[in-house]
């Protein structure tokens, strides 16, 4: 029997949803049959649209708990309800740690962790006393599981990130879902600022188990799924979307003699 998700008649808010990853999961949404609404501090070249349908944009600095406030109570009145609250807004450039200094540090990792509270908090508001409560989905990153040089700020934000979705799935149950959707490298239209032209992308997609790099309409699945009855059991989860991960460098840098054991045959 085949398997579908149909979110039709459901409200979904997508922070940062107009562009690269955010939009991925916008359309996805829009694809399932949700009524999505996008938020990000300046509007999109173009609406975010798929399968006839289009998501509404407000702009919001996620950053300012006022404006938050008031960006829920209008998702309140003009929808009735919040059903599915993506928390995908974020971001860092490139800088190792001891050369950015604590401001440029607190900037990030208020963007990338005290803003998704804040957000989090302002769907709460909405979705708690409503039937059926709600759905919410941290957008999380492989930089929060391990070292992440040159995004350290980033990543620590990243981490605490999935500690407040697991703490939140237990505070907020049974009402409201609380999960962390963990991703790795995606290719956006912005990769080549992370990974350059089409040569250092095909690099570094060598470095992937699966050989690529995800696109993020694959984001937006994951997302569709956790944020369905299909994950009605799933909450306090982290859900990796990586390609398997990254192959341990010293598999690379290591020559092992040709007649040396297997695993098996004791590496220990």
């Amino acid at each position: 029997m085949a398997v579908s998700i149909d979110l039709s008649g459901r409200v979904a808010v997508v922070t940062g949803g107009t562009r690269g990853v955010g939009a991925g999961i916008t359309r996805a949404l829009l694809t399932a049959g949700a009524e999505v609404a996008v938020c990000a501090r300046r509007p999109p070249g173009h609406p975010v649209a798929a399968a006839g349908r289009t998501a509404r944009f407000r702009p919001l600095d996620v950053r300012d708990p006022a404006a938050v406030a008031d960006f829920f109570a209008w998702v309140r009145a003009t929808y009735g309800r919040l059903d599915i609250l993506v928390n995908n807004a974020g971001g860092s450039p490139y800088g190792l740690f001891a050369g950015s200094g604590p401001r440029r540090a607190a900037r990030i990792v208020e963007l990338n962790l005290i803003a998704p509270m804040t957000v989090a908090l302002g769907a709460y508001e909405v979705m708690r006393d409503q039937d059926g409560g709600g759905s919410v989905v941290m957008i999380g990153s492989v930089s929060g599981t391990r070292p992440s040089p040159g995004t350290a700020a980033y990543g620590a934000a990243k981490a605490g990130l999935d500690n407040l979705a697991r703490t939140l799935a237990v505070e907020w149950a049974p009402a409201i879902r609380v999960n962390t959707l963990v991703l790795g490298m995606v290719h956006t239209e912005l990769a080549h600022l992370h990974y350059g032209d089409a040569t250092g992308v095909a690099a570094v997609s060598r470095t992937v188990p699966l050989g690529r790099l995800a696109a993020p309409a694959e984001a937006g699945d994951a997302c569709v799924f956790l944020a369905s009855d299909l994950a009605a059991y799933i909450t306090g989860a982290s859900l990796a979307v990586h390609g398997g991960g990254e192959r341990p460098a010293f598999l690379a840098a290591a020559q092992p003699p040709a007649d040396a054991p297997s695993a098996e045959g004791g590496a220990g």
